[in-house]
């Protein structure tokens, strides 16, 4: 128990080092460029506060519990025996469809849970009136998180070049951009960015360094990471995939309704 406590103290004082900065930036701007006293400072206060003994807990949470169980998870379904290999030594990757199975459900299951996610959906949806649904975002996001880390097992199992599927992500980017809705494009690139955050990052970069490690001849270093990269770009192709497809139904119920008329 004192362990937890010191370990608890000890990424508590880690997080106001990291939260101050912020902190030091809005009180300077707020006192000699703006020069006017904030509302509800008393509110503000205490929710800095709360801030830092979320962040403390949920990083604590994060390093005792999810990133072990990634790692554990990976481990348990890369043994020899669960998958019935007589060779452990000899990698075939259609004998891992388990780990690509879990890959896309952690990836799914974090981005939405991401908080910077939930957030920014909920912006879209205001400032756009209604017309982007911050639900319907979200799942686009989460499906793109999913494919892209099952892929991204993938690659691991394989020990294929990871530059070569990220030129390939965001080449389809580019064209995906040339007929997708202005309005979304920005939203778009900003969702992969939200993805690799405090919830999605720990978690996925523990799947892929536990993959690393279990896999015969895999190296943590070369192939534990990139999956964050997958986390990244998979998210772009979804909402933008996402936008079209809603463009396309749209364009159909229209030309549906003008037959109904004739």
């Amino acid at each position: 128990m004192m362990d937890f406590a010191l370990h608890l103290a000890s990424v508590t004082a880690g997080t106001v080092v990291d939260v101050l900065p912020i902190a030091l930036i809005l009180f300077v701007f707020q006192a000699f460029v703006l020069r006017k006293k904030p509302a509800n400072l008393g509110r503000i206060l205490w929710g800095f506060i709360y801030v830092l003994m979320g962040l403390s807990l949920f990083l604590v949470g994060l390093e005792e519990a999810l990133f072990p169980l990634g790692k554990t998870m990976a481990k348990q379904l890369t043994d020899a025996k669960f998958l019935g290999i007589a060779d452990a030594a000899v990698v075939h990757w259609q004998d891992y469809m388990w780990v690509y199975i879990f890959a896309a459900a952690i990836g799914f299951s974090t981005t939405v849970a991401e908080p910077s996610l939930i957030a920014i959906t909920i912006k879209a949806e205001e400032v756009s009136g209604g017309a982007l649904k911050a639900f319907g975002l979200r799942m686009a996001v989460a499906v793109g998180v999913s494919v892209g880390v099952s892929v991204g097992a993938y690659r691991i199992v394989s020990g294929t070049p990871l530059p070569y599927y990220i030129m390939a992500g965001y080449a389809l980017v580019i064209i995906q951009t040339f007929f997708a809705s202005k309005g979304i494009i920005a939203l778009a690139y900003d969702s992969g960015g939200v993805t690799t955050s405090t919830v999605t990052v720990p978690v996925v970069a523990a799947l892929g360094l536990g993959l690393a490690t279990a896999i015969p001849g895999r190296s943590p270093l070369l192939d534990g990471f990139g999956l964050i990269a997958f986390a990244s770009v998979f998210p772009i192709v979804s909402v933008l995939g996402y936008d079209m497809l809603a463009n396309w139904l749209r364009h159909r119920d229209k030309m549906n309704s003008k037959e109904d008329i004739q």
